[in-house]
């Protein structure tokens, strides 16, 4: 387990009171979204492939932008409970998802009424991003196709203009330096391999910042993980653009003492449990 590292800034995560016996405090729940990446081009237009220069890496489609700015307005209107951190898997459909996020709930507009990111100006102390390693897809030929990975195996992204992507002075720099998975799984890593990845991921970034909320961006596979790994009664499904699944835990008690509870699945819409934003919920 990562040490415990304690944010200057005010909690303001999520608060349930409890009874008033003697010696009873209320709980703060810190709260965790995993999410899946937005429509990303190649399953739109398969020979986009063809002529790309990183094949392996797509980028997303205009109408998956705009569900990703959606679902970020989502989030700050319908969830009861602030997001202070993203990190986000480097691969460039969950960056531009992220983006997407990042800009929506940095929406200096407290109504949160922006039609688009391009109405958007944004305040950067609203929530800090950074990209991770640990979330990144499954390096193997489940997930890549062999025939579009690199013949050498190195993903080769570029964390510097990968950054560039997201509103300025949203980027947490400090942190980039200090992933929690500090080198990308090696090619070919086994599914199992990705499943213990991903879990350690979501486990390391909660415990490395117990007092904030975060936002994990990744893939289907990290969501379907985040899902399985706290109920036993799902059943192993696609997990739809954008859908995402929401942990809580019990982390201080109003006197400040340290609980660090374990994480309950609070997501309970649809059967597979897995969230969406509506268009009603926008």
């Amino acid at each position: 387990m990562i040490p415990i590292k304690l944010t200057s800034s005010p909690l303001n995560l999520r608060t349930a009171k409890m009874d008033s016996k003697e010696n009873q405090h209320p709980v703060m729940y810190q709260n965790v979204i995993v999410m899946r990446h937005s429509e990303r081009l190649d399953n739109v237009e398969p020979t986009w492939v063809s002529t790309a220069t990183r094949p392996w890496d797509p980028p997303l489609t205009q109408s998956g932008r705009v569900l990703a700015f959606k679902t970020g307005q989502g989030i700050r209107k319908n969830f009861g409970f602030p997001i202070h951190r993203l990190f986000v898997s480097p691969f460039l459909r969950c960056v531009q998802t992220a983006a997407e996020i990042v800009t929506a709930l940095s929406d200096v507009n407290e109504a949160g009424g922006s039609v688009s990111h391009d109405d958007i100006s944004a305040d950067p102390s609203k929530v800090k991003v950074s990209i991770e390693n640990g979330l990144c897809e499954m390096l193997n030929t489940i997930a890549i196709r062999v025939n579009v990975a690199p013949k050498d195996g190195n993903f080769s992204f570029d964390i510097s203009e990968l950054e560039t992507m997201f509103p300025n002075g949203t980027v947490d720099n400090d942190n980039n330096e200090e992933m929690v998975q500090k080198e990308l799984p090696k090619w070919e890593e086994s599914v199992s391999q990705a499943n213990v990845r991903y879990q350690q991921a979501i486990t390391s970034l909660a415990d490395k910042y117990p007092t904030e909320n975060l936002l994990l961006v990744t893939h289907g596979e990290g969501t379907q993980v985040a899902l399985s790994s706290y109920t036993k009664d799902v059943v192993e499904h696609k997990v739809k653009y954008c859908g995402f699944v929401q942990l809580t835990r019990p982390i201080f008690k109003n006197d400040h003492s340290f609980i660090g509870g374990k994480f309950n699945l609070q997501t309970h819409i649809g059967q597979n449990g897995v969230n969406y934003i509506s268009s009603q919920e926008l």
